[in-house]
């Protein structure tokens, strides 16, 4: 008997095998092994994990999809992975700026969140953090702060991937008045999303200057305790080198970290490192330390400019961060880093060939995968991982014409130019609509709460 085109149809559609979701684009990046960059490509979601990623043609042949995304005129790549920054400070936007960063901590930021941080401040900072990233193509963050536990409820709400760390810091501070209350708290925190999906904890000593040798090394065993990372502020000024040197016999902050035996295991990330020498560059190699560079961060305090060509080329692992948006940098623009980063170390070096985007986009995605650890689960577009993907409109004419993927993701596309965002396999933005959070509630609460810390501050 001979089949009718529609009943053909039909049991191929039979035939293909379930998806909740497919989305397509003209162009897709992977950023696998091979480093493949499909044209008129797909990538088809069950469960929160990527089924395939292949031609359009093949996946809509073996795949049927409970919905669809499609975005010819767009280029689909891993989401923008986030290695530095600390979320609630948005409230703090602009609060104090062209300041060094002593000053600026010990005068402006310090005395701000003294006076406002609570879990209101730190819930309202973080729904507009996450909104901003998320907007902007950032699909996990990294952040280290108070009230770490509000900052992960907050994020799961919005669906959002964030890498998590309760800060540990010497002094009386909002959510705990000692670096043992902080211990104790962060070890609640880690035991309750030790497993979650979507939340990964960790333990955040804020820097060796803030923090006691016993406290450093204290946070060390709760880490590996419980397997999550170690994430530190590690040598961002030349004062703070300097006063390393002076205090331990002339070591670096990374020496000294070594010293106390806090990169023997487990995973740890340094934020910054700007001011790592060759010597320091090898620790980081021989401990399997990853580097969260922020560039923008680092040329608004002037802070320096970190050998990252050094570090990529000894094998380290390097991701971007936009670090804190209270004046160290003001935004979370993820396309930002990455142009700064590459045009940073080019002028640097008086070298156009060091960093190019290839590389850079690597950093903003698998690179940033790698210094966290997470490198099997996110970072780029692989059957099994997790699905965090993006799609970037090439519709405006800041994306005209096309030419080579990775230059018009680095030099020529923007923030502004993401349209869909999937995390966990879950649209959190779609056509540029957020649909997890409301953004004129997030403005409301984040204006009034803006007000409370001019007040304050009077």
């Amino acid at each position: 008997m001979q089949l009718s085109w529609t009943s053909f149809l039909l049991c191929a559609a039979l035939a293909a095998a379930p998806a909740d979701l497919i989305v397509s684009a003209g162009k897709v990046v992977t950023m696998d092994a091979q480093r493949r960059v499909i044209t008129d490509g797909a990538v088809a979601i069950a469960a929160g994990r990527i089924l395939a990623v292949g031609p359009r043609a093949e996946i809509d042949r073996d795949y049927q999809a409970k919905r669809r995304i499609d975005r010819p005129d767009a280029i689909l790549t891993p989401g923008l992975i986030n290695t530095h920054t600390h979320a609630p400070m948005s409230l703090l936007r602009g609060i104090a700026d062209d300041l060094d960063l002593q000053d600026w901590l010990t005068k402006f930021i310090f005395p701000a969140e003294g006076k406002n941080v609570n879990e209101e401040f730190v819930r309202a900072g973080t729904r507009l953090a996450v909104l901003e990233m998320m907007l902007g193509g950032t699909t996990t963050y990294t952040d280290m702060y108070y009230f770490e536990g509000a900052i992960a409820d907050e994020t799961k709400k919005a669906g959002m991937r964030g890498v998590l760390g309760q800060t540990i810091i010497g002094f009386p501070v909002s959510d705990y008045k000692t670096p043992q209350a902080a211990l104790a708290g962060a070890e609640l925190f880690i035991q309750k999303y030790k497993n979650d999906a979507l939340i990964t904890p960790a333990v955040a000593p804020h820097a060796i200057y803030t923090n006691s040798p016993e406290t450093l090394k204290a946070a060390r065993v709760l880490a590996d305790k419980y397997g999550v990372p170690y994430i530190i502020h590690v040598s961002e000024t030349q004062k703070e080198n300097d006063d390393c040197a002076k205090d331990h016999a002339g070591a670096t902050p990374t020496a000294y970290l070594q010293s106390l035996g806090v990169l023997n295991t487990g995973r740890t990330l340094f934020a910054h490192s700007v001011w790592s020498s060759p010597a320091d560059i090898a620790i980081l190699k021989a401990h399997h330390v990853g580097v969260a560079h922020c560039p923008s961060s680092n040329m608004k305090l002037g802070s320096g400019t970190a050998p990252i060509a050094a570090m990529l080329d000894a094998g380290v692992n390097v991701g971007l961060g936009p670090d804190g948006p209270a004046g160290s940098n003001n935004d979370f623009d993820m396309f930002e880093e990455m142009d700064l980063a590459a045009k940073l170390a080019k002028v640097t070096s008086r070298d156009p060939k060091v960093l190019p985007a290839t590389k850079v986009f690597e950093m903003a995605t698998l690179g940033g995968a790698r210094a966290l650890g997470m490198e099997k689960e996110i970072g780029s577009l692989e059957p099994g991982k997790r699905a965090d993907l993006i799609t970037v409109s090439q519709s405006a004419p800041n994306a005209w014409p096309a030419h080579d993927v990775y230059s018009m993701l680095v030099f020529a596309l923007n923030a502004s130019d993401v349209q869909d965002v999937i995390i966990e396999g879950r649209p959190t933005v779609e056509n540029k609509r957020p649909l997890t959070l409301n953004p004129i509630e997030v403005r409301r609460q984040a204006t009034a709460i803006r007000a409370k810390v001019d007040a304050s501050l009077k």
